[in-house]
């Protein structure tokens, strides 16, 4: 069974529809990224599915049933929407404490989570005074309190420093591995390519993509080639007329697009130019979703 099951979900707020019958499965054992630009609808799915917004129209369940049908939401779903939402003058320890006893947990738990989370030296330290990043850590700790299979984490990176990401990623990934089903948002490209084995992209509302990096980034942009020539000033020359795009790549290398791998070895026998490389590169996460994104970004700007 899919832990979460999301059917012809559809909210409108006043003449704006922010999700639109979108329809996707989130399965166990692996991190399900979820992208799409900014006001995709991504957040608002995300509170749909744990019952803090109700759909206008469709349906969502975790592990089949609604989430306001679980009888201790916390032991089946674990979620971090917005860092912010703790008591300021609380300590770590003391607003963990809290949701553990208010849903039955034992108070080893907060000890547990605040040492997964590398938080144990911050544990008497109020949230107030916490930076994002810790906010977020802290936030992730709430997230793990009662041991959840179905895990949900809007932007949890944000605010973290290159350590804390990288973090990040490995505890997604061994939450994975635990058999658990984790659904993440994020806007690093980057990160979701080493993070997540399975895609849902959104563009206003929509479902855009249901699919897996490899398959995405393989069909949603046309990649590059590394050429190489014993005389690359005379091969842009020649690729540029032919109306090809020329970058210069390291080491004296040419990054091509827009002419495939093949027709430049073709064009550059033909004017006698002596190649030491052709290297066809597939297109980077970032690349296809911005070229399967492209029509669905609310605001675009323009290149000086």
């Amino acid at each position: 069974m899919s832990m979460i099951e999301v059917r012809g979900l559809t909210k409108r707020y006043g003449p704006a529809t922010v999700v639109d019958d979108l329809t996707f499965t989130v399965e166990p054992g692996q991190v399900t990224g979820f992208l799409g630009p900014n006001g995709a609808g991504k957040s608002t799915t995300m509170r749909m599915i744990v019952g803090l917004v109700a759909p206008d129209r469709g349906t969502v369940t975790v592990g089949g049933r609604r989430y306001r049908d679980l009888p201790v939401p916390l032991l089946e779903v674990g979620a971090l929407l917005d860092a912010g939402a703790v008591h300021g003058g609380r300590t770590a320890y003391h607003h963990l404490l809290a949701l553990a006893v208010s849903n039955g947990l034992p108070r080893t738990r907060v000890g547990e989570v605040l040492s997964r989370t590398g938080m144990e030296s911050v544990a008497a330290k109020r949230a107030g005074s916490f930076s994002l990043g810790m906010r977020q850590r802290l936030g992730i700790a709430a997230a793990l309190l009662g041991d959840p299979q179905v895990l949900i984490f809007d932007e949890p990176v944000n605010g973290l420093d290159p350590e804390g990401i990288r973090w990040v990623r490995d505890l997604m990934r061994s939450l994975a591995a635990e058999g658990r089903a984790v659904l993440v948002s994020s806007h690093l490209m980057s990160e979701m390519a080493q993070t997540a084995d399975h895609l849902i992209v959104v563009g206003r509302g929509r479902l855009i993509a249901d699919t897996t990096i490899s398959e995405l980034t393989r069909t949603g942009g046309a990649g590059t080639v590394l050429v190489r020539a014993d005389d690359p000033v005379a091969l842009t020359r020649r690729l540029t007329e032919a109306g090809a795009t020329v970058h210069e790549g390291l080491e004296s290398s040419l990054v091509v697009a827009d002419m495939a791998a093949g027709d430049i070895g073709r064009l550059a026998a033909f004017h006698g130019i002596v190649l030491s490389e052709l290297t066809p590169q597939r297109a980077s996460l970032e690349d296809a979703f911005m070229a399967l994104t492209r029509d669905s970004v609310e605001f675009q700007g323009v290149a000086a």
